[in-house]
């Protein structure tokens, strides 16, 4: 059996480009009123921070506000660390402003069960009560195990069960660009 998960391609960097685009002016066209003071990013790592990243460039572009950000990694809160085979790599969370009362926008590539946006509000809430947490999402497959719905949302994509999303993002270098594609679920990458 090869070990090498099929990998079948959704989009290249000039739609992803062309998505954030998109979630950089719903974001600024539904956020127009709210209080530069109080309005933060937080992106999850991995892939939620090379987004947030050009998600701020683009809101700063139509806006000329850019607004703080923050990392954050959920390994440790995530409900399935005690079932993998190894530890995750342990990212650093790096949330260099108070999240209390503000409006906190949480990032992250792809919506699939819902339980990694489940781990960040947990992480979250251990820093502050944020006044308000909206999500945004580049990819949003459906198929949750958990009620979470994004508020900014790239495309909706549907793929069968058996596989997953995953983003490429040139920030990682893999001298590829960036580019979406599906792998089919196995034993060996159903966790991750």
């Amino acid at each position: 059996m090869d070990p090498t998960p099929e990998k079948t391609h959704l989009m290249d960097a000039e739609e992803i480009s062309a998505l954030i685009e998109r979630i950089a002016q719903d974001i600024c066209d539904k956020n127009r009123h709210a209080g530069r003071d109080n309005f933060v990013f937080i992106g999850i790592h991995r892939g939620g921070v090379p987004l947030a990243e050009r998600l701020l460039k683009d809101i700063e572009k139509k806006s000329g506000f850019l607004p703080p950000l923050g990392t954050l990694d959920i390994s440790m809160y995530r409900d399935d660390i005690g079932m993998r085979k190894t530890l995750p790599y342990i990212y650093e969370t790096k949330i260099p402003f108070d999240i209390n009362g503000k409006t906190i926008i949480l990032v992250d590539d792809v919506l699939q069960s819902g339980r990694s946006i489940r781990a960040a509000l947990d992480a979250i809430t251990d820093y502050g009560r944020p006044a308000v947490v909206r999500l945004a999402i580049l990819l949003d497959r459906g198929l949750r195990e958990f009620p979470i719905q994004a508020d900014y949302v790239g495309k909706v994509i549907d793929v069968p069960p058996e596989e997953r999303i995953r983003i490429n993002w040139s920030e990682y270098g893999s001298g590829c660009g960036d580019y979406a594609y599906t792998v089919r679920k196995n034993k060996e990458n159903a966790a991750s």
